[in-house]
């Protein structure tokens, strides 16, 4: 085991991946489970160099940076991916005082940078939300009403894409009812360490 491997290993927290194709339902699943007080939980936040979408706030959802801030944001970063022509990564120093804190840490990323993750900390949790199917995927992608034709469809390439690259993940999870989805994901955070420690066990 290398040194940064020891050290990550060394923190009482968890680091957990979510990954899914965009239109899965990530943002929302991740929404119930921070509500839940029975976890013990923190999200990381990712920087890019996309645009906010509407809706969209600086800190909460993404740090959003140039392409010359993120360069000199490299070296700092857990993983890092371009994703639809947009560079996205993991600021590691808010994420390492979390877990020093006790907490799982989510990061809500693309398979690539997941994998990226796997090597420089072997015992994160790798989760893989699934879309019931590519036809139900692509009717979600539709009625968000965000993305032009061609944008869905690099969207559905590159989910079919991250489908194949996420057998190496430890946990799939297909999110067809998105109220049992966060009731079988909350089990399956709770079994790897993030449910809330009770001072009386």
């Amino acid at each position: 085991m290398s040194n940064e491997s020891a050290s990550w290993a060394d923190l009482p927290g968890r680091l957990i991946v979510l990954s899914g194709p965009s239109g899965s339902g990530k943002s929302t699943l991740v929404q119930r489970l921070l509500a839940l007080p029975a976890l013990r939980l923190k999200r990381s936040i990712s920087a890019t160099t996309r645009s906010p979408r509407p809706g969209e706030k600086q800190g909460h959802d993404y740090f959003f940076v140039s392409k010359d801030e993120f360069e000199r944001m490299r070296g700092d970063l857990l993983e890092l991916a371009e994703v639809h022509g947009n560079d996205y990564g993991t600021p590691q120093q808010p994420v390492r005082e979390a877990m020093a804190g006790g907490f799982c840490v989510l990061l809500v990323i693309d398979v690539q940078g997941g994998l990226q993750v796997r090597k420089r900390v072997p015992g994160a949790l790798l989760v893989f939300v699934k879309p019931p199917s590519l036809s139900t995927l692509e009717a979600r992608l539709e009625a968000r009403g965000t993305d032009d034709d061609a944008t869905i469809k690099r969207r559905l390439s590159g989910a079919a894409r991250e489908l194949e690259l996420a057998l190496a993940y430890d946990v799939h999870v297909i999110n067809d009812d998105l109220d049992q989805t966060v009731i079988d994901l909350a089990a399956i955070l709770t079994r790897n360490g993030c449910g809330v420690r009770n001072d009386h066990d």
